[in-house]
């Protein structure tokens, strides 16, 4: 994964030399700023897509999708804590219908009676809570990117591929104590240990088709994280974990598809209200109540207001020193 971002670092800077070659360069690198400030965002990336790997384990992978849509919740929560954005009526209706969405999702898997043996009641419950717990530390690293790409002016590529830098290397050094951790059954290598760095290689060379899909794994994640920075930047974070939502669907219907889980109408339901309630948070209800007279008014008074919460958040630190001055 971070091998992935890492990369995106490499085609920032190669697109830049490129640019700087034309007679008038039109590409901006962006502004300058400490490397360690996306540190944290780096730590939280790999603690929470570690515990969620974890629960994916325990649960059904539909139901990993749908519980991932906590983030917006927590998303939209962090940003009014630490990046001062106003919500408006019909986004905190959103959060709440999200919820109930959520809820509604963990009743399906509590009631769902083709539960296989392999997925126990106990470790779908545990999966379920680690997906939302993770879900927080998704969120802490959102509002972290969207604050420091703001105030610094950072270029997406740049932003994913420093992020990737330190979670590859630190990933790295924690693969020498992870390789002498005994953890017994729920080690799944012959070692039985946290991680087996080299079995996995040993894997991939018996194996070419491994290293095709890990080849691909990193080309997409790559693609994915600078489309999701890119959205960031120009919207959101809170927009960005409505888009990224959507992944559901597909993931849900390939895994009826092939045959992977069995239908269950909660399910269904609690998917239709988590729609509901991200469409809620985006605005998407907008354009249909201005085509309503009755509610032309109400769909103008909620005017987007990305463009003053971004200079607020720009000058954030500016005109606190102009205060104190």
């Amino acid at each position: 994964m971070f091998l992935g971002e890492l990369s995106c670092l490499a085609v920032f800077y190669i697109l830049l030399c490129h640019d700087r070659r034309r007679p008038e360069p039109r590409m901006n690198p962006g502004g300058s700023f400490n490397p360690l400030l996306f540190l944290p965002p780096a730590m939280c990336d790999m603690l929470g897509t570690s515990i969620m790997y974890i629960a994916l384990n325990m649960t059904s992978a539909s139901s990993f999708q749908m519980l991932r849509g906590a983030v917006i919740v927590f998303t939209g929560l962090l940003s009014v804590a630490f990046l001062g954005r106003r919500l408006k009526p019909s986004q905190w209706i959103g959060i709440v219908i999200t919820i109930l969405g959520l809820v509604i999702v963990g009743l399906a898997d509590f009631l769902n009676p083709n539960k296989s043996e392999k997925h126990k009641l106990s470790d779908v419950i545990t999966g379920d809570l680690l997906i939302i717990m993770a879900q927080i530390i998704v969120a802490v690293q959102m509002v972290l990117e969207e604050k420091f790409i703001y105030t610094h002016d950072v270029h997406p590529l740049r932003a994913v591929g420093t992020e990737g830098f330190f979670g590859f290397f630190v990933l790295v050094l924690l693969l020498i104590p992870m390789y002498f951790i005994p953890v017994g059954k729920f080690g799944q290598n012959p070692r039985q240990v946290l991680e087996d760095a080299l079995d996995a290689f040993c894997q991939i060379g018996h194996k070419p088709l491994i290293l095709l899909a890990l080849l691909g794994n990193t080309v997409s994640i790559a693609f994915f994280n600078f489309a999701g920075i890119s959205v960031t930047k120009e919207i959101s974070a809170t927009t960005r974990m409505v888009l990224d939502s959507l992944r559901t669907l597909v993931i849900w219907v390939v895994s009826l598809g092939l045959g992977w889980e069995h239908f269950h109408g909660l399910q269904v339901l609690g998917f239709l209200v988590l729609l509901v309630g991200t469409a809620l948070y985006n605005g998407l209800h907008r354009p249909v109540l201005a085509r309503i007279p009755c509610c032309a008014a109400l769909a103008n008074a909620e005017v987007e207001s990305s463009p003053e919460e971004r200079e607020r958040l720009i000058n954030n630190g500016r005109v606190q020193v102009a205060d104190d001055s």
